[in-house]
């Protein structure tokens, strides 16, 4: 029998990892720059009580909190991409924790900053305005500051919630620790008995396959890992409920949904009428899934068979390198400046590639354009890898953007509208693809996959999204989050979801151990906004060409200069209202009808 080796990290060709010598030339110098960083508490200390004194103190606290945010941002960056390597390397993990260690004292340190700044008469803070005109660049971040009275507490009561902040942060750590270095997952086999190994970044990969019995067995046994820690697993979400209410409540927002909006300005309403709006599409959904079920001829549709493609016989290699040149290709439609930009990236090892031993699973960019932005991925050669590529990059060139057009203060944008440059290269990606073929055979393999996006973006994260609020609520109301309560919730939202023709397997119940997300405070609802709105821009961009695209860079150069809302009404795209996902959805519909017709 045969099976592949997962490589360790030093087996892993150079040319394949990011080069973080761009942030640090090494360990030592990272080290020292920690050690220079820690003066940062006692500097940011001499403001206390002084905010109010004159638009020159004011001025010069505003630019030591910029200086110490690209401090910050390179040690912690640098930390984090490096533990994110091998997560079960300890030295990388005693770096990361000593960054966040000097992140909370920092946090501790300017906790004054907050109340000082509110109590700040209106009438002064005009007067500091008009004395020194450089305080500009900060008033969108004292407006964000200053909007925020009623939720902000005494100076000695901030600095206890910032230091409270390092243990906040357990939950999330310890579940990905626990996800990623300690859970080992063996070898599977498929219909002919060969082994593949299966781990938290081959899972998705092998239940893409052709061969059913692999699927069921990758399912069954990556699940029933979940299931023999699944009450370890509930504790550590609960701790993570448990310390959203504690924060919620001593904010006084009326809910931990509310206290996580506000942080980004967007109304609950857009959360309620996402899931509205879904609920209201959900026949599309099922159709889709009695489409699958139909063409790959089962008597029953399991979960197992939710990521292989429905066409067969089309699914081809694609190697980097061929993802590369057909992500840039596709992304042409932007203009050269932004292919440079993009070609900087390829070339300059701003990039992860392949997975090995201990890497954290998934992908991601890291969000930091300080020297520039990071991007992790866990590569095969498939289609589903080339989205990938471009939806990190789309993340990655918005870092960029971002951070070049925007002064320190307001570079940094919010998670609302974060999932909206990704998700506008994957669909011009899959544009472009579907362009470029006139065989059916090829063209419904394409749909599948243009499908499978709205399928695990729009549908699953709203899912997603509805049992965070459940699980919200059920904290917000003492009750505590069981493994038992909390598989009886996802499993009764996965049939709703997935409808009648679907088996909801007693596995899938566990789904929610697996996905790191729900760790992130209310995160997941965004992309589904963030596809909606993609889809909107991308299409307006292909029939509107060079004014669509001018209007799109304008935002991807905004930041958080206005709130997201705003900011994505710079595109042409309301996220106030549900037509932007009504809109989307009826795009999902009319492409199960295309693929019916060729189908059959």
């Amino acid at each position: 029998m045969k099976s592949k080796k997962m490589p360790k990290r030093s087996e892993v060709p150079e040319e394949f990892t990011w080069n973080l010598k761009d942030i640090f030339e090494d360990d030592a110098a990272w080290e020292n720059a920690l050690e220079e960083a820690k003066a940062y508490p006692e500097k940011i200390g001499t403001y206390k009580g002084r905010l109010s004194e004159s638009a020159d103190v004011m001025l010069s606290y505003f630019r030591l909190s910029d200086e110490i945010s690209v401090s910050i941002e390179k040690i912690y960056g640098y930390a984090s991409l490096k533990s994110d390597e091998d997560t079960g390397a300890a030295a990388y993990q005693i770096m990361k924790g000593k960054a966040v260690n000097l992140y909370v004292s920092i946090g501790g340190a300017s906790s004054f900053a907050v109340p000082e700044l509110i109590g700040i008469p209106d009438e002064t803070v005009a007067k500091f305005f008009s004395e020194r005109k450089e305080l500009e660049v900060y008033r969108r971040p004292l407006e964000v500051i200053r909007r925020k009275k009623a939720h902000v507490l005494a100076p000695e009561c901030e600095e206890i919630l910032a230091r409270a902040r390092e243990m906040a942060g357990g939950p999330e750590a310890i579940g990905g620790i626990l996800r990623n270095a300690d859970m080992k997952y063996g070898e599977v086999a498929d219909s002919k008995g060969v082994m593949h190994p299966l781990s938290s970044g081959t899972f998705v990969l092998l239940e893409e396959s052709s061969d059913r019995v692999l699927r069921e067995n990758a399912f069954k046994r990556c699940y029933g890992k979940y299931g023999e820690l699944k009450n370890t697993l509930a504790a550590i979400l609960d701790s993570q409920f448990k310390q959203l209410v504690f924060f919620a409540d001593t904010r006084k927002y009326n809910s931990t949904l509310e206290a996580s909006l506000d942080n980004t300005e967007v109304p609950t309403d857009v959360y309620y009428n996402l899931i509205k709006a879904v609920h209201g599409n959900l026949d599309k959904m099922y159709k889709y899934v009695a489409l699958r079920k139909k063409l790959l001829s089962v008597e029953e549709l399991h979960m197992y068979d939710v990521y292989t493609p429905i066409v067969a016989d089309v699914a081809k290699e694609i190697d980097f390198e061929t993802a590369k040149a057909t992500v840039k290709d596709a992304l042409k439609v932007l203009g050269q400046d932004y292919i440079d930009i993009l070609e900087e990236g390829f070339s300059s090892r701003w990039i992860d590639v392949y997975e090995n031993e201990g890497k954290r699973s998934g992908a991601y960019s890291s969000g930091s354009s300080v020297p520039h932005p990071y991007v992790l991925l866990n590569h095969s050669n498939n289609l589903d890898s080339m989205f990938t590529l471009a939806h990190e990059m789309g993340h990655a060139l918005h870092s960029y953007h971002s951070t070049k057009y925007q002064p320190t203060a307001t570079a940094d944008y919010v998670i609302f509208v974060a999932e909206v440059a990704s998700t506008v290269n994957e669909v011009l990606l899959m544009k472009y693809l579907l362009s470029k073929t006139t065989d059916k055979k090829e063209k419904a393999y394409l749909i599948n996959h243009f499908l499978e996006q709205f399928k695990g973006t729009v549908y699953r994260q709203t899912m997603f999204a509805e049992f965070e609020l459940e699980l919200g609520k059920m904290a917000e109301n003492a009750e505590t989050l069981t493994a038992d309560a909390l598989c009886a919730k996802y499993l009764e939202l996965n049939k709703l979801y997935f409808g009648p023709d679907m088996v909801s397997d007693d596995e899938i119940s566990l789904e929610w151990a697996r996905i790191p997300h729900f760790f992130y405070n209310y995160y997941v609802f965004q992309y589904a906004t963030g596809f909606s709105a993609a889809v909107a821009i991308a299409e307006k961009i292909l029939s509107e060409g060079e004014p669509a695209v001018k209007a799109y860079k304008k935002f991807l150069s905004s930041g958080s200069s206005k709130d997201p809302i705003s900011l994505l009404r710079i595109a042409g795209v309301d996220m106030s209202t549900p037509d932007p996902v009504n809109r989307g959805l009826k795009l999902f519909g009319e492409l199960i009808d295309e693929i019916t017709e060729i189908c059959g």
